[in-house]
Order: structure tokens, then C-alpha cells, then sequence
């Protein structure tokens, strides 16, 4: 496919030609989730988004290593350094559990919640508690190279020195550094740090604290913003083509990676960056509190939406309604859920996967020629793809296909003619909607699940429509009237065609 891919770079703050470090492979590095509760659907939506991201750049054909971590130790309660608490060793001392009991429950729900979701997996999944060798190995080389300082076993990032000398820092999130002194400046008298923007990069562990290594400074633990830094390295090299996560992450996590980066090894990790907005719901941000308008919490965890147990949802929808929904926004954009919304995306999901079985059961077509249907059908085809490949542009390549649903049905009707068409325009047609549907949006044919999967259902079905179709041959319209409302009453959609009579859920 000779389209070039344009990536929007949060470094740069602009769209970019994207041109690997080496021509055919991606290396791309993504924050994985921090592993002490289930995960937030907000973060779903982050995870869902790479994984497109992901698909595309392998539908283009790079050969992509893929690596999104798991944080098992290092993150502090409220992301400071002084009097925090790890927040796995928190859940684990509270639950009367080992650490490791907690990582390991909740990273199997987010894998599950992941392939409930048809995401893929990623190429690497490193732990960063099976890292604190290249962790420590880390701080010593930023210690080296004269940006980190030891105090009372705790080593801190020399924040203002680097920003003295490289000139780098805040470039990614916009934040000055005169500023964050004074936002940090209260912290002050409570820490042993030489200046409140510095940050931790190993951290002491008292005596409460559950999970420790020795290291040449003390019996520790590595600060969060370490690992990724370390473990992008590890398996992508000091610098790499993508580092993407959410934009929650920009400051201060991703900010201090790429100080870290440069402090050991004197260096931009990633050469782009990309980052996804925030979910919203009911056009406010998440929240478990209780809202005393509504009486009820403005928030929703993914089982809830497969179950619709939930006040903020009329029904349940299923896993490939839900990453329809999260299709429909640009990934920088905020995406609003609310159940207006979610019904409205089960609608469409279910209009795009009829256009595709009904395309895909056409026959192969005899004497075609080249007319004006069969160039609109190219130039949308074309458009889906520049539209994807302008910074993954999901909702409107979405479109794209979906001005192509009525050329599949006019075929279907009649309406439009396959004389109109060249066997290339049709094959290339199934194998883009194809493509689109399954490769790149990673959906999966729940219909077909629900019909043609359940041989029992479907038997029942042909026979209804058999039943329906002889009393409409014998004039009984009533019988025939009471089949298609009783149906409808079922959320049952029968679809009269040239081709028979076919159903589907509503």
C-alpha cells in the first residue's frame, strides 16, 4: 500500500511522516496497567487503542515488537516520594495477602478483560519485579553520569542539574520547571531531596514495607517511573520508534522516563510519541462517588457493561458493541459513554457486520465493466485507507466504510447493478471490509455467534421463515403478520432479498 502513515507526536506537538529507525520493524513500548485492582475502563479504552494501533502497523506490514509491561512494585500512593505508600503492598497488607497474591489476581482479570475485548497480545509482557537487576543497573548509570544523588539510602533524580544541562525537560508534557518548584515547593521541609522537583529513583523501604531488595544504596525498591525506562531499553534498545500510554502519564511519568533516559544514557528514548484522551461518561469524568442529583455514582466497570447492572445503562451490551463504541473517537479525542450512545453503536455494529455477510455471499460477477459504481467503490476503498493511515484515524475510516454499506445493499436490492462493477472492484471490496472489520478493527461476527454459530437457532429460524413464506404464498397475512410482529417482539429482524429471506437481532 503506497500511502504514507502520519503520526501526530506529542513530543513535537505536530503531525509527522512516521519513518522507522529500521525500514520493515517497530519497536514500540506502551505502559501497561499497575496491577492492585481491577482495571478502569478508562484504561480499557487506552489498551483497546494501541491495540489498533498495533493491528495497523502490521496490516501495513512492519514486523512489530510490541511491549507493554506490568507494574508490580514502585507505585507510590498519590505518585509522590515522601510518606507514600506502594499501592500493591498497601492492597496486600490490607487483605492479609501476599504481593504476589495480589499482582496475580489481577493481572489474570486484566488479561481477561483483554481477550473479552479481542485485544492481541503484546510481544513482551515484562513484570517489573523480574527487572530490579537493569533497575538498579540504571540508577547507578544515571549516579555516574553525575544526575542522581544518595540520601539516607534513598537515591533521588537530580531534576534541576539535567534541566540545566539538556534543555529537554518538560518538553513533552509543557510544564516549565519554574513552576513545578513552586507547585512542589510545600514538600520542601518534608523530604530529603536537594530541590521538591527532584524525584525518586530508589527508595529506601522501612520496616512495614513488604517487598525490598538490597542494592548498593539500601534495602529498597525502585521508584515507578524507573521500570519503564529500564525495561523499554531492555528489549527495544536505548532508543526505539513508539512510546505511547495515556495522557495522565505525559507528567509526571513519561516526563521523568525521558529524563531518566538521557541521564544514563544520553538519549531521546522514543522518537514518537503518542498518547490517548480521557473517557468520559455522561459528558463528566468518572467517578464512584454519589451524585445527590442523581443518587447514583457517574462510573461503570467493563462487567458491568457486559451485564447492564448498572443505573447509567438501559441494557447490557456485548464486548464487540463496546469496541465498536471506542472506534468511533479518535484516539486523542475524549470519548463520551453514555447509554445513548452505546445503543446508537450497537445499531451500527450490527449495520456494518449485515453489509459484510451480505457482501461476502455475492457470487462472482460475469461481463462487468468499469462504470461509475465501480469507481465510487475504489475511491472510498482508497479514502479508508488514507483515512487510517492519517494518524489512525478510526472514526473516519469507519465512515468511509460505512458510505460503502449502501452500495453493498443497493447490489443487494437490485437498486444498483453488478454490470457496474469489475470482478477486481468486487474482490478488492470483500477483502477491504473484510481487512477493516476483522484484521485492523479486530472485531469479532457476533451475529453470526448468535445465528449460523448456534445450528440449533438457526434451524428453528429457517424454519419460521419457511412457516412465514407459505403463508404469505397462501394470502394467510394474519399468520404471516403475527410471525414478523412476534418476532420483532423478540428483537428478531427478518430481511427480505432476491437472494431469500435472512435474520438477525436487532
Amino acid at each position: 500500500m503506497n500511502i504514507d502513515l502520519v503520526i501526530h507526536n506529542t513530543l513535537s506537538n505536530k503531525k509527522e511522516k512516521f519513518e522507522p529507525i529500521e525500514d520493515g520493524y517497530v519497536g514500540m513500548y506502551v505502559c501497561g496497567p499497575t496491577v492492585y485492582s481491577d482495571v478502569h475502563l478508562g484504561n480499557c479504552r487506552t489498551f483497546v487503542s494501541f491495540d489498533i494501533i498495533y493491528r495497523y502497523l502490521k496490516y501495513l506490514g512492519y514486523k512489530v515488537r510490541y511491549v507493554r509491561n506490568i507494574t508490580d512494585v514502585g507505585h507510590l500512593e498519590g505518585d509522590v516520594d515522601t510518606g507514600a505508600e506502594d499501592k500493591i503492598s498497601k492492597k496486600a497488607r490490607l487483605e492479609k495477602l501476599e504481593p504476589m497474591e495480589v499482582v496475580q489476581q489481577y493481572t489474570v482479570g486484566f488479561h481477561d478483560i483483554m481477550r473479552i475485548l479481542n485485544t492481541e497480545a503484546p510481544s513482551i509482557e515484562p513484570r517489573a519485579t523480574g527487572h530490579i537487576i537493569e533497575q538498579i543497573e540504571m540508577v547507578q548509570a544515571i549516579i555516574d553520569n553525575g544526575f542522581a544523588y544518595e540520601k539516607n539510602g534513598s537515591v533521588y533524580f537530580d531534576t534541576i542539574k539535567f534541566a540545566k544541562d539538556k534543555d529537554v525537560y518538560g518538553q513533552l508534557s509543557g510544564r516549565i520547571l519554574e513552576d513545578l518548584m513552586v507547585e512542589t515547593r510545600e514538600l520542601n521541609n518534608q523530604s530529603e531531596k536537594n530541590n521538591p522537583a527532584d524525584f525518586a529513583i530508589w527508595i529506601k523501604a522501612d520496616e512495614s514495607h513488604i517487598m525490598r531488595w538490597n542494592s548498593p544504596w539500601s534495602v529498597g525498591f525502585p521508584g515507578w517511573h524507573l521500570e519503564c525506562s529500564a525495561m523499554s531499553t531492555k528489549y527495544l534498545g536505548k532508543t526505539f520508534d513508539i512510546h505511547g500510554g495515556g495522557n495522565d502519564l505525559k507528567f509526571p511519568h513519561h516526563e521523568n522516563e525521558i529524563a531518566q533516559n538521557f541521564g544514563a544514557c544520553g538519549c531521546q528514548p522514543a522518537n514518537y510519541w503518542l498518547h490517548t484522551n480521557m473517557l468520559l461518561m455522561n459528558g463528566k469524568k468518572m467517578s464512584k462517588s454519589i451524585d445527590p442529583e442523581t443518587g447514583v455514582s457517574n462510573s461503570i466497570t467493563p462487567q458491568e457493561l457486559f451485564t447492564g447492572n448498572n443505573p447509567n445503562i438501559s441494557k447490557a451490551f456485548s464486548p464487540m458493541v463496546i469496541r465498536f463504541f471506542m472506534l468511533q473517537s479518535h484516539y486523542r479525542s475524549t470519548l463520551d459513554l453514555t447509554d445513548a450512545a452505546l445503543v446508537a453503536a450497537e445499531k451500527g455494529y450490527r449495520r456494518l457486520m449485515e453489509a459484510n455477510k451480505v457482501l461476502q455471499n455475492f457470487a462472482a460477477i460475469e461481463n462487468g465493466a468499469a462504470g461509475d459504481l465501480d469507481k465510487e467503490i475504489n475511491l472510498l476503498i482508497d479514502k479508508t485507507h488514507s483515512e487510517m493511515s492519517h494518524d489512525f484515524n478510526t472514526p473516519m475510516a469507519m465512515a468511509r466504510l460505512f458510505e460503502l454499506v449502501p452500495k453493498v445493499n443497493g447490489l443487494k436490492e437490485g437498486h444498483l447493478s453488478f454490470s457496474d462493477l469489475t470482478t477486481d472492484t468486487l474482490d478488492r471490496l470483500k477483502q477491504v471490509f473484510s481487512d477493516y472489520i476483522y484484521t485492523i478493527f479486530g472485531l469479532k461476527d457476533e451475529l453470526d455467534s448468535a445465528s449460523s454459530g448456534n445450528s440449533s437457532m438457526d434451524g428453528l429460524m429457517q424454519l419460521v421463515i419457511e412457516l412465514r413464506q407459505g403463508a404469505r404464498e397462501n394470502k394467510d397475512w394474519p399468520t404471516s403478520d403475527k410471525i414478523r410482529d412476534t418476532l420483532a417482539e423478540l428483537e428478531i429482524q427478518l430481511k427480505d432479498g432476491k437472494e431469500g429471506t435472512s435474520w438477525s437481532k436487532i
